[in-house]
Order: structure tokens, then sequence, then C-alpha cells
């Protein structure tokens, strides 16, 4: 294996995997390992995965057959989510040769050193009781914007999903360490850090000196406390928090970004239904009616602000009311953007047992249902600031010569690229 020196790595799913990703790269830059494009001839190609829908499982199958099909000889690695919960699975795909498992994935220069072409798929997996340990990752490419993951792990049990299967119980950073990470990339020209995290209301929660989860209560740290401490870094001029539950959004958190010049007017906050009878068979800690609140309190503090939601249709036992009232509700609320999610069924998930089962053409018309509004939604709050000036942070320029960028309030501006402007904050008429 001692030829092998090339490794070529894709991502699939959340900010929180593109996080880990960047970081086993440069785990394996220094490990003598020379990194090349996923569309290059790599010795080792590295495929880190999600299992959020069906559609990351069979993405996957087909990246490894393109792999198969351009280099046949080289070794292909599957990491992440999917190859938590399905090892077995994923090892009998034709050309896959490592599976590695939650807690082993950053050790995974070690494991490819062990391969030999011609044996079958190896799997280093474990039982998700035993992954308690914390690793700290972040991106670094070409963009402005770095994700930077200061917790892992949930332990709500979401009947519809399966990541508490894939990624263990909840587990966090230290502010101190994270104040560490932060420094680090402002000494590196990064001016904005997007906070990551499976639950990241919940950051608190760590592994102590021997691995073992420890409460809140041991560490006496909180999310609000981490955002207050972020706030003092010299160097990061900018932060945003990528997603948290409606439940763990306090008040305080709430005002603290509202009276903040760094963590910047944008909250992305899931809600999954508009009913409360949905919520509650898909296990969710909170009502509508606590979601509102929320969106209310943002808005009355920072009119400005862009709010993003996460939703779900097609949930076993969603009948056409449930979804209308999702939909009015959704339509009522002063939010700027959706995701929508297509309910899809995951092994060993609560929801199985559910019924009725929305027919799967049904789901699909409520999807984009609500990706119109969603559209709707977002033009009306681009409307509502044109003519404003607000602060862009620019990105590197594209191949057609365009630059990018995002306004503190999470407006898209596509631009004719100026040098000058790449990683600088720009004054921007919308």
């Amino acid at each position: 294996m001692a030829a092998a020196r090339s490794v070529a790595f894709h991502t699939l799913g959340c900010k929180l995997n593109f996080s880990e990703t960047s970081s086993i790269s440069r785990l394996m830059e220094n490990e003598g390992f020379v990194k090349k494009e996923f569309t290059d001839q790599a010795d080792v190609y590295v495929i880190n995965t999600c299992s959020v829908t069906d559609n990351a499982d069979k993405e996957c199958r087909q990246l490894v057959r393109r792999i198969q099909r351009k280099a046949p000889e080289s070794f292909v690695v599957i990491t992440g989510c999917y190859a938590q919960l399905k090892p077995k699975e994923i090892a009998e795909i034709p050309g896959v040769n490592l599976v590695l498992g939650a807690a082993e994935k950053f050790n995974i220069a070690q494991h490819i050193r062990e391969l030999t072409k011609g044996d079958s798929a190896k799997i280093s997996s474990c039982d998700i009781e035993d992954v308690t340990g914390f690793n700290s990752s972040w991106s670094v490419n070409d963009r402005t914007r770095t994700f930077l993951k200061v917790q892992d792990g949930c332990d709500y049990n979401c009947s519809f999903c399966t990541i508490p299967m894939a990624r263990g119980k909840s587990r966090s950073d230290s502010i101190a360490n994270v104040i560490a990470n932060a420094e680090h990339l402002a000494k590196h020209g990064v001016k904005e850090i997007v906070l990551t995290g499976v639950n990241l209301g919940d950051f608190g929660k760590g592994p102590d000196g021997a691995g073992v989860t420890i409460g809140i209560s041991s560490r006496e740290e909180n999310f609000f406390e981490l955002v207050k401490e972020l706030d003092n870094v010299r160097g990061i001029q900018r932060y945003r928090i990528s997603s948290i539950e409606p439940n763990l959004l306090t008040n305080e958190i709430i005002e603290f970004v509202a009276n903040s010049d760094k963590f910047m007017p944008h909250f992305h906050i899931p809600l999954q239904s508009g009913s409360n009878k949905i919520l509650s068979l898909m296990r969710r800690r909170y009502k509508r009616e606590l979601y509102a609140e929320r969106v209310a309190l943002i808005k009355t503090l920072m009119p400005h602000c862009c709010i993003g939601v996460d939703v779900i249709v097609g949930f076993p036992g969603e009948t056409e009311k449930d979804f209308k009232e999702t939909f009015d509700f959704l339509h009522s609320l002063d939010i700027s953007y959706l995701h929508v999610f297509t309910y899809s069924e995951r092994d060993n998930t609560h929801a199985l047992s559910l019924d009725p089962v929305v027919p799967v053409n049904i789901r699909n018309e409520r999807n984009k249902a609500l990706r119109n509004l969603s559209f709707m939604k977002m033009q009306y709050f681009t409307q509502q600031h044109a003519g404003q000036y607000r602060k862009v942070l620019f990105e590197g320029k594209d191949k057609n010569g365009m630059i990018e960028g995002y306004t503190d309030n999470y407006i898209k501006i596509s631009t004719p690229a100026k040098e000058e402007w790449v990683n600088e904050i720009v004054e921007w008429a919308i």
C-alpha cells in the first residue's frame, strides 16, 4: 500500500459531513497522502455518506460504480452515516474495499495502509453505544465561510430519524477548544464561521478523559455560553447558527443575536410539521404554538432577520387536512425559505409502524406545493430589502467570472467578479 499516495473525497449530505470530510482530508495529507479532485484519477476514493433519505444511499452506489469504471485498481472507502447503519449492505457493493463506522472514520489513514487489493471488503464498525468521543472538524477550501463542528450525536428519538443510530449520543467540544479553533481559523483569514452539529442547541455534553459521555451538569457549559464567548474572538467577523431546535432556541439566545455585531440575523429552525397531531407522531419536543412564538420574537427584535425552516411532507398518518394545516401555518409565518423533505421509510424507526402510509405520488405533490411556497417566501423576503444597503461577504469567483456572496441576512448576491472583493465584506445595494 506504500505506493498508494493519492486520495480523493466526495461528501453526501449535511454541512456536518462537509466539515468532517475536510478534517479527514487534512489528516490524510499530514500522513503523506496527496489530495486530488474526485473527478481525477486517484489511488484511494473516500465517500462520506449520509443516510437521511433513500437518495443518499442510491447516490453512494452510483458513485462506486462510476469509480469502478474510471479507476478499477483504486481502493474505495465508505464512511459516514450510511456506513454506520448498514455496513454489511455496503460491503456487498462491488468495488467497495473498506467500510468505516462512526468510531473509525478519523483513523482512516491507518486502515487504508492495511488494505490489500483483491481481499473482500473489510468492515471496521462498532456498536453505536461505543461511540463516545468527539472529534473537532472544520471545512477549509476556497470559500470564505467555514463550517465548524462543535457538537455531534443526538439524544432525541424522533420517530422518523436514524441519526441517533448513525452518530450516537449527544456530545460536544469544550468551549475552550471551540474558542481555540476559532482563533486558529481567524489567523488563517477566515471571516465567517457557521456553527454546526447534529443537535446544536444541546451543546454542553462531552466526553471526559476516559471517553465516557458526561452530562451538561458536570461540565456546566451550554450553547448560550458558547455563543457569548465566540462573540469575543478577534478576527472572526461573522457567525451563523446552522440549525437549532425551536425548544432549544431560548429567548436569551435570540436577544443576544439581536444585539451582536458578529452573530448574523439568520436562523434555521426545524419545524417538520405545522400539525400538532403529526408533531406528536413524529415525537418532536414542541408544538406549533412554541414555534410561532420563536418566529414572532425574532421578527420583533430583528425585522430584517432571515428564517429558514425544515419541513417533512408525507409522514405516515398525514391527511390532506393535516397537510393543509402545515401549509397554512407556514404561509402565515414571517419566514424566508423552506427546506422541504419528502418522507422516506428508514429501517428500525418507529414511523414504520404508523398507518396509514401516504402514497408516494401524494408525497411528491405536497413537496412541490411547499417548494413553490418557499420560492414565493424568498422572493418576498428579498423584495422587502430592495434598495437597502447590506454587508456582503464575497467568496471566490467561479469559472464564469462571477462572484457570489451573502448579505448578513442571507440574501444571495451574484455579480461580475472583482479580485479585490474576494473574502471581503462590501456594502451592497440589494
